[in-house]
């Protein structure tokens, strides 16, 4: 049964009637123009008829139907069917490797290890500071302290004339002339007075004494550690057991070579320190430059008593 619609016009013909204004038609024209236009009256017919069906029931899917083509972005390429869009290929980073920069790990290596050597110089002065001349003298090796050995010998200080007899040579301590040796840096060639001598050392003077055998680069080696300072005076001493040996009152150190590094540790720690009489000169009195190992009896002769002890 065939349905209409409103707009649809039914079965109505199409009108004959030309146009205004068209041009006639001629002969066998006339029918070939009704054939077409019944034919299209037709066909509109028909589907208009599926159309109006499809208010009232939905249309049964197509098992045969394609699944629709999945279109494409404007100006891009058609894939083929099934095909699967290729996954993008990951571009891995360049790293660069740089090389280490040695310049400011120099420059830090070197700050740290000057700040730890004036941390380190810095606590050792500290340390240095803190001891005193008997703590110095102390380390020393090598050194004999005949203050903690032998008292009694320490302890002879007598002025006396004339020659005098000792347990040891050079001795460091002992009854003594009241004349003493100058001892301003004076650099003796020959041996001397050791009466003179032992009073210098009471003063507070180094006494460096050495073998007449010794090299001389070794005696000037000792000379220029004596020249020009106060309170040291150096002079040869044949017959004494090694080739060098230094004295302060109560203490002796014995070396083979000038260069020893233990030479200037007795010097510092022990030069005016040892003094029995601190703060007595060896520029004034009745002072003996000779060379000699007879000691000059210097006011003997003009009557004088013998001084008293320590003077």
């Amino acid at each position: 049964m065939s349905m209409s619609t409103q707009h649809s016009g039914g079965n109505r013909k199409p009108s004959t009637k030309a146009a205004s204004g068209a041009k006639p038609k001629q002969g066998g024209d006339e029918d070939l123009e009704d054939l077409d236009a019944t034919a299209a009256d037709e066909t509109a017919e028909e589907s208009e008829e599926p159309a109006a069906k499809t208010t009232s029931a939905r249309p049964k899917a197509n098992p045969r139907k394609s699944a629709p083509v999945r279109k494409t972005a404007p100006g891009g390429p058609k894939r083929p069917a099934g095909s699967t869009r290729p996954a993008a290929k990951k571009i891995a980073p360049v790293k660069v490797k740089q090389g280490t920069s040695w310049g400011p790990i120099a420059l830090f290596t070197t700050v740290g290890v000057l700040a730890l050597g004036i941390i380190g110089f810095a606590g050792w002065q500290v340390y240095e500071n803190g001891l005193n001349w008997q703590d110095r003298a102390d380390r020393i090796e090598g050194l004999v302290d005949y203050r903690k050995t032998d008292k009694a010998l320490v302890g002879q200080r007598d002025h006396v004339w004339g020659a005098q007899k000792y347990s040891m040579n050079p001795p460091v301590a002992g009854n003594h002339n009241q004349n003493w040796q100058r001892c301003l840096g004076d650099v003796y060639p020959a041996a001397i007075a050791t009466e003179h001598a032992l009073h210098s050392m009471e003063h507070g003077a180094v006494w460096i004494t050495y073998r007449p055998d010794l090299p001389a680069d070794q005696v000037e080696a000792l000379a220029k550690k004596v020249r020009g300072n106060d309170y040291m005076l150096m002079s040869p001493f044949p017959g004494q057991d090694r080739p060098i040996s230094l004295q302060a009152w109560g203490f002796q150190l014995k070396v083979d070579n000038a260069r020893d590094a233990r030479i200037d540790e007795f010097v510092k720690a022990l030069r005016q320190n040892a003094s029995l009489e601190p703060g007595t000169p060896c520029s004034s009195g009745d002072i003996i430059t000779e060379t000699g190992t007879a000691p000059r009896d210097l006011g003997k002769d003009s009557g004088g008593g013998m001084p008293a002890q320590g003077n």
